[in-house]
């Protein structure tokens, strides 16, 4: 059910996130106007829009008639200006804090409306991004999705010290209106939550590899086929209380004292990274842990995707 406060959203800058955003708001009955760079660009921003459309046509999400609906929901604009009526924004442009100021300085001189100035960033804390407002600083706050943002549910939410009480609870009632499942931090983290822990268990699957206990198969093989499929229904906290703490206590006292504490990224990761040769599924060579020559993306694409499709049961707007 659409938010009773919210009758546009505008959404600034395209890209992974920013075009994953219009799919989203669209698809909810808002009409959402975009603010991209340049408007020769906008063919390119309203093809991934398309796809990522066609995609839930194709798994049976909605209709060709009714994406004709959501697609009338957007629209396209360089001009700040457009953004007068909206009452929540997302600002979701590159990780650059100069260019973050700049679109925030805008957004305080065109938006008088605005209740909540979401920022996407990964990196950011919002203190950081609030430090050169002079009108809004009180309504800035980090809303962090994972992509892609349309279909996966999380955002984590996190505020700052000038950030006004009543902010966080009105965009969790907003994102909620998406059908999305906001978490809060109570302070900053680096990291927020999603990613420090994921880059936890990142850094002691490359500590396995690195140090030789196995290789990156196995690691896979174990997070797909033992307790990875069990945190899709149940969260780590009702598994560890369920399981008791007396085994729980000498597990932890046996496997704490060795987990990687790595000041920086580890060598296995840097000389990746620092080699004069791309590594990455998406680099020319097409080699990482794996090799991906060869390897068919879009077949992989629909990997990545098929955990969250239960969840795009949306209320798509008939008109």
């Amino acid at each position: 059910m659409k938010h009773p406060d919210v009758t546009h959203i505008g959404i600034v800058g395209n890209g992974m996130i920013g075009d994953a955003m219009t799919v989203l708001t669209t698809g909810h009955g808002y009409p959402t106007i975009s603010i991209c760079r340049s408007m020769e660009k906008v063919p390119g921003y309203k093809a991934k829009f398309d796809e990522y459309y066609k995609q839930m046509i194709d798994h049976d999400v909605l209709t060709e008639e009714q994406f004709k609906i959501c697609e009338k929901y957007l629209t396209y604009s360089t001009d700040y200006a457009d953004l007068k009526d909206c009452e929540i924004i997302f600002e979701c442009i590159v990780e650059n804090i100069d260019q973050k100021h700049a679109v925030y300085a805008k957004i305080e001189e065109n938006c008088p409306k605005v209740k909540a100035i979401c920022s996407v960033s990964s990196s950011y804390l919002p203190d950081v991004l609030g430090e050169k407002m002079t009108k809004y600083a009180d309504r800035i706050i980090v809303t962090h999705p994972f992509n892609p943002a349309h279909m996966v549910p999380y955002f984590e939410i996190c505020g700052g010290s000038k950030t006004d009480p009543a902010v966080i609870p009105w965009v969790i009632s907003v994102l909620e209106s998406l059908d999305r499942k906001p978490a809060v931090l109570k302070k900053p983290n680096p990291g927020f939550i999603g990613n420090y822990l994921q880059f936890a268990l990142w850094a002691a699957a490359l500590k396995l590899v690195d140090d030789g206990v196995c290789e990156p198969k196995d690691i896979d093989t174990c997070l797909n086929y033992s307790f990875c499929p069990r945190y899709s229904s149940i969260g780590i906290f009702d598994h560890f209380d369920n399981g008791g703490y007396k085994l729980n206590i000498t597990t932890c006292n046996s496997v704490f004292p060795i987990l990687p504490r790595w000041d920086e990224a580890p060598a296995i990761i840097r000389e990746k990274a620092e080699s004069p040769d791309a590594w990455g599924a998406r680099s020319e060579t097409k080699r990482g842990f794996y090799d991906w020559n060869g390897v068919d993306m879009e077949a992989y694409a629909e990997k990545v995707n098929a955990p969250y499709w239960k969840f795009c049961k949306w209320d798509f707007p008939t008109e």
